[in-house]
Order: structure tokens, then C-alpha cells, then sequence
């Protein structure tokens, strides 16, 4: 089980106060409450909110679910997958069920009342390891990537998929939030493709190609980690495990910004990416644990906040005009206590969650805001 300590000279944890503008609170982010990962080799590899922003849940790779209370800064439950393994673990629009990707035994998505810890339904069709999992914001469809080269679309109410997409390494795909648009990326062909919701079977109407972006700003390299829309649609951002992050132009793939992080990526696994035996480069030789970007939007669009090889947070305001490079530094570098691997924004208040061994749940600090 996890257990929770607050950090000494941080807030209280959240109680559902007020929540002020993004703005007005970025750069008094601290870690208000620690939860510790009891072993030491057990990372934790998704985050998710519930849509009422109360709940979080991670995923680790030592097969167990954790549920998180927000508003009361608690551990909540413990959810154990030993068989199937679990990763990119999703709210559904009813906070007490989730669905999940399997990481042993095969490639189904499950879907588990986390009420009485049971399963509702299983989702097959894959046949190799699934990469993303997207939620409709309006519906109970969601889509799934997988390394079989399919997309797959899905409502919860039923086993079987409605739609499939048979693509070139289609690791990551995203509803836009009026959930009109799906973008789906691939990595390796270094492009974006966006499909309308309701004529998923035409083809794409946009075909975004980001080789060239890739080009000059990742002379280094870097694959992709994550792709989000901003809230209002107009940006979409391409996380990646490289030197930073490309913010597009939602409707053009016009690069507006390249977020640069001088000190590195947090160190996880990009989606499609293969695990070595042995990863002689890692810190004693123990293999990257799976992740899903540690990057994450704030809900007014004007910021992105992210993790890098050092403690502690980065944000970058994405709100800015362009500049005539399109480099983007951080404006603020926020302290923590270990890396962000993976991130999240609570939807509904302002709370901000990190985790990479242990998980942390961040508010504003007051006495930073006077």
C-alpha cells in the first residue's frame, strides 16, 4: 500500500478551495503531499484524473492500480492486475469503473469496476503490445493504438470495435475536445494524420509532416512521448523524449513553439519503443520502465508544464506569440522531489500531479502568491 507524508514547509493538502486563474498560481506549484512506492524498483508508468477531478489513479509496473482521493490528499485503494499486468489506465465518464492495457499474457483491454474490483467486459482484437488509450470527452467511444498497426475504436457498452484503421505505427491518437476530431501519430513516418469523428472510414482531411520540424530542433534525436490538444482546440502538442517539445498549429501543423529543456528528458520509454535485455546506458543497468510523456497542458491552454532529467518541474508559456525561431524557454523552474516522468492536471482544480517512483500531488504555496 501506498502511504502519504506532506512535505515539511508545504501546504495542507487540497480541500476543494476556489480555483483561482492558472495564471495567477503557476509559479507557487510545491509538493504538498508524497506518496511512497514501497519498493525502490517499482515505477509508476500512466496517471489519469476521473472527470470530476476527486480522483487519480497510476498504474505500476509492479501490476497493482492505486486510486488517489485529491480532495482529501489521500491514499484511497490498491487494485491488484497480477496476471495481466496493467498500463495506461483510464477513467471511464463513471468514476468507479476504468479501463486498462495489458502488458503479460496477451493484448486485451480490460474493463474493471474498481468498486467491488471486477471485471465488466474485455475489449479484444489486438495482437500486439497497445500503445494509447484515448477516452471520448462527450461519449463512452474510445480508441486504442497498438503496435499491430491498427487503430481501434470501441464503446464501452460493447465487446466488439465499430471501427478500425489499419495505419503505418500509429503509437499515439487523441480526441480533439469537442470530440469532432481524432489525431492520430506516427512516430516513425513523422506524421500527424486527423480524421473526422463521424467519417473515420474516408480518409484523413489533414496530413500534418513533422520530419522537417524534427530536422532542426531534434538534430540529437528523440521519439515521441504524447500528443494533447489544448482545451480550446487550436494546438496540439507533440511531447518528446528528446531536447523538448513541438506545439502545432491544430489546423495548419504549423510549429508555433519548440519548448526546449536544456537538461534532458525524465528517462522513460516512448509508446512503440522496444525494452533492451540490457540497457548498459541505464543507472545500473535496470531497464526504462513504460511511460506516457511527462509533459501535460494546463486547462486554460496557456501553459505546458513538464518533467526533465533533474527534480522538479519546467513550464513553458505556449500562450506567447512565436518567436521568429520558435524557441520557446522555460519561463519558470519549479522545485520538487524527484523527476516528473509522467504528469497530469487535475481537471476541475488547481492541483498538479507528478510521479516517477513515488507519486506527488502539487497546489500553490499562498505564501509564494502574496
Amino acid at each position: 500500500m501506498a502511504t502519504g507524508s506532506t512535505t515539511p514547509g508545504a501546504p495542507p493538502p487540497p480541500a476543494g478551495a476556489p480555483t483561482q486563474k492558472v495564471s495567477d498560481v503557476i509559479s507557487a506549484f510545491r509538493p504538498s503531499r508524497r506518496f511512497k512506492t514501497p519498493n525502490p524498483n517499482t515505477s509508476i508508468t500512466s496517471l489519469d484524473f476521473d472527470d470530476t477531478g476527486e480522483l487519480a489513479i497510476v498504474a505500476r509496473d509492479d501490476d497493482t492500480l492505486q486510486i488517489y482521493n485529491c480532495k482529501e490528499g489521500k491514499h484511497a485503494k490498491e487494485l491488484k492486475s497480477g496476471k495481466y499486468g496493467v498500463h495506461l489506465a483510464r477513467f471511464s465518464h463513471h468514476a468507479q469503473s476504468i479501463i486498462y492495457a495489458s502488458t503479460k499474457v496477451d493484448d486485451t483491454i480490460r474493463f474493471l469496476s474498481t468498486h467491488d474490483n471486477s471485471y465488466i467486459r474485455y475489449f479484444k482484437g489486438h495482437t500486439d503490445t497497445v500503445t494509447s488509450i484515448a477516452l471520448c470527452p462527450s461519449s463512452d467511444q474510445f480508441m486504442s493504438c497498438s503496435k499491430d498497426n491498427t487503430v481501434r475504436l470501441w464503446n464501452l457498452q460493447s465487446n466488439n470495435y465499430f471501427g478500425l484503421l489499419n495505419l503505418h505505427a500509429p503509437y499515439l491518437a487523441v480526441y480533439d475536445p469537442s470530440a469532432t476530431v481524432i489525431a492520430i501519430a506516427s512516430p516513425p513516418t513523422h506524421s500527424v494524420v486527423l480524421y473526422d469523428v463521424r467519417n473515420f472510414d474516408k480518409p484523413p482531411f489533414a496530413n500534418f509532416d513533422i520530419l522537417e520540424f524534427e530536422q532542426r530542433f531534434l538534430p540529437q534525436g528523440g521519439d515521441w512521448t504524447k500528443m494533447e490538444f489544448t482545451n480550446d482546440g487550436k494546438s496540439l502538442v507533440i511531447s518528446t523524449n528528446g531536447s523538448g517539445h513541438f506545439v502545432l498549429d491544430a489546423f495548419e501543423g504549423t510549429i508555433t513553439h519548440f519548448c526546449y529543456r536544456k537538461s534532458g528528458h525524465s528517462g522513460r520509454l516512448a509508446p512503440g519503443a522496444t525494452a533492451p535485455s540490457h540497457n548498459t546506458n541505464a543507472p545500473n543497468g535496470i531497464t526504462p520502465a513504460l511511460g506516457q510523456g511527462d509533459t501535460c497542458v494546463t486547462p486554460d491552454g496557456q501553459y505546458l508544464i513538464g518533467g526533465s532529467s533533474e527534480d522538479g518541474l519546467l513550464v513553458w508559456d505556449i500562450s506567447k506569440p512565436a518567436a521568429p525561431n520558435n524557441y520557446l524557454e522555460p519561463m519558470e523552474s519549479i522545485p520538487g522531489h524527484g523527476k516528473a516522468a509522467i504528469m497530469g492536471y487535475n481537471p476541475r482544480t488547481n492541483l498538479l500531479a507528478s510521479a516517477d517512483k513515488d507519486f506527488l500531488l502539487w497546489q500553490p504555496d499562498p505564501d509564494l502568491m502574496m
